[in-house]
């Protein structure tokens, strides 16, 4: 059960009058009821409060079980129809207007300035509590408002589903859409009846407005409202107040649970990302050829495109990383003549251990980068040649595309950069560190044409699938945050990225954790 339903179980409870046990030596609520009409009788006589119209209510159980109500000399009526539950015996119903007067008390605020001013907005939903409140001058309020009074209960008439109620814990002024209370019930009693979901049933009863229900004074004064004996009440009072901090508590615990449950998924996605790229998710074969000798073979693969200028050189030369006998990582820069420069140890850099048969490099080193071309909106088409676009990788594409959504002209296919299957392809601008780097890989078997702000990592020498767990994996987030430029729009370079470190598994074993990783992820949905 949760904390709110939870909560209005004991209220409901309180005002059933099973939350407490009765005694049978307490006065009955009709004794009390009978002093409270004598009171009002004298407050009426004295022109302090309004006579009721039609007569002051009194309603009593007839012989044959029924409730009844007489007002003034008129007949009796049954109105069992109206009663919502059933009481104990020692309990009473009254009409609202009976046990609780709505005070009016009209004042301009102008004498007023350093009053608090309370407007329904101050009082916290669900709950007896006052939210932090402006003074009359602070609000500069001009009309006319409520005076209220210290111990008075404040109770907002606007109910959008809400339940607004407070003890005021001083003198000052409300607005018009809060109610001044004043009852000769337990306070705290009366609070939980207002707190209640009879009561705030009733309330809505008959209001059509759904968006802003608004209850009033008539509608107010004709609920019935269960009394027991006075000194009932105060136990009643003196339960809920104990019970109350424990669902708050209760509560607290609830919402880290619904936060924890809420996250679980993503918390869950991110470890398997990370075991994958980590080498933690699958076991390593001492059979598989070990990732030093796939990193050598895509070094000569890209000198030889470099020497036919069908790729660009690496920018300060190719790097070349490795674990020296120290059990330190070093890297050294190879140009294109062939002349290698001094070894820098990278050890800062290094994120994480990987297994002994797998090697870490720089994205440049095993991937093209290729920076798309602009595909205009008014180029998409229904159908046609296939093409990516940047809002895509957030709006369709999870973590690949299987279908293409866009299509473009032939025209426009030809021109732009194509990205093959297998390859993947990231974004570069986006509005928060988390948003650029998204990645998704190409599984459709075709080759799709890639709009400007993506950029392409192409060669297929590691496999896409793998390479895409690498890009959305934790530690590449960190590494995109360290090097995004920018505020509210930020931005990644194809430099940048190419100085990524990845972690490269042999190929079988690659293979492997794609293969693992989508069972896994699929599990979670």
């Amino acid at each position: 059960m949760k904390a709110k339903d939870l909560r209005n179980s004991i209220l409901q409870l309180a005002v059933q009058g099973k939350l407490v046990p009765q005694n049978p030596n307490d006065e009955p609520a009709s004794v009390l009821l009978e002093r409270i009409r004598a009171e009002r009788a004298k407050l009426i006589k004295e022109k302090k409060i309004k006579a009721p119209k039609n007569g002051e209510s009194i309603i009593y159980r007839g012989s044959d079980g029924s409730h009844y109500e007489k007002r003034g000399k008129g007949e009796s009526v049954c109105i069992e129809d109206e009663i919502p539950f059933e009481i104990p015996e020692s309990w009473t119903w009254a009409r609202f207007e009976t046990v609780i007067t709505i005070t009016s008390n009209l004042v301009q605020p102008n004498a007023y300035g350093a009053m608090p001013h309370i407007a329904p907005d101050s009082i916290e939903k669900e709950s007896g509590k006052l939210l932090p409140f402006r003074t009359v001058a602070e609000d500069e309020v001009k009309s006319s408002n409520h005076l209220f009074h210290k111990g008075q209960l404040l109770y907002s008439k606007i109910r959008p589903g809400l339940r607004k109620v407070v003890i005021a814990p001083c003198d000052g002024l409300c607005s018009a859409d809060v109610y001044p209370l004043s009852t000769c019930l337990n306070v705290h009693y009366a609070m939980a009846f207002l707190l209640g979901d009879y009561f705030t049933h009733e309330t809505l009863k008959g209001d059509t407005r759904v968006k802003m229900p608004k209850t009033n004074q008539t509608a107010l004064n004709a609920i019935l409202v269960p009394i027991p004996p006075i000194k009932e009440q105060k136990r009643i009072s003196e339960r809920a107040a104990d019970l109350m901090p424990l669902i708050t508590e209760y509560g607290t615990l609830e919402e880290t649970r619904e936060t924890l449950d809420a996250e679980l998924p993503d918390r869950l996605r991110k470890s398997i990302l990370q075991l994958a790229v980590q080498g933690g998710l699958v076991e390593q074969d001492p059979d598989d050829e070990p990732a030093s000798v796939l990193l050598e073979r895509i070094r000569s693969e890209r000198a030889r495109l470099v020497k036919g200028k069908k790729a660009k050189a690496s920018k300060g030369g190719e790097s070349v990383i490795w674990r020296a006998s120290d059990g330190g990582y070093y890297e050294k820069r190879i140009d294109a003549k062939g002349h290698e420069s001094d070894p820098v140890c990278i050890d800062d850099e290094i994120p994480f251990d990987i297994p002994d048969s797998w090697e870490w490099a720089r994205i440049s080193s095993v991937f093209n980068l290729v920076r798309g071309s602009g595909i205009k909106r008014t180029e998409i088409t229904e159908t046609g040649e296939p093409c990516v676009r940047y809002g895509e990788l957030y709006t369709t594409y999870r973590t690949e595309i299987a279908v293409p959504a866009s299509h473009t002209n032939l025209d426009v296919y030809n021109r732009a950069h194509k990205l093959l299957n297998g390859e993947i392809v990231a974004t570069l601008t986006g509005e928060n560190d988390i948003d650029i780097g998204r990645t998704v890989v190409n599984n459709t078997g075709k080759a799709i044409a890639f709009g400007g702000d993506l950029l392409a990592l192409k060669g297929n020498y590691v496999d896409g699938n793998f390479a895409m767990l690498c890009m959305n994996a934790p530690y590449m987030r960190l590494q995109r945050t360290a090097a995004a430029s920018g505020n509210i729009i930020v931005h990644l370079s194809a430099g940048r990225i190419g100085n990524f470190l990845i972690a490269i598994p042999p190929t079988e074993e690659q293979r492997r954790i794609v293969s693992r990783s989508k069972e896994l992820l699929a599990a979670l949905g």
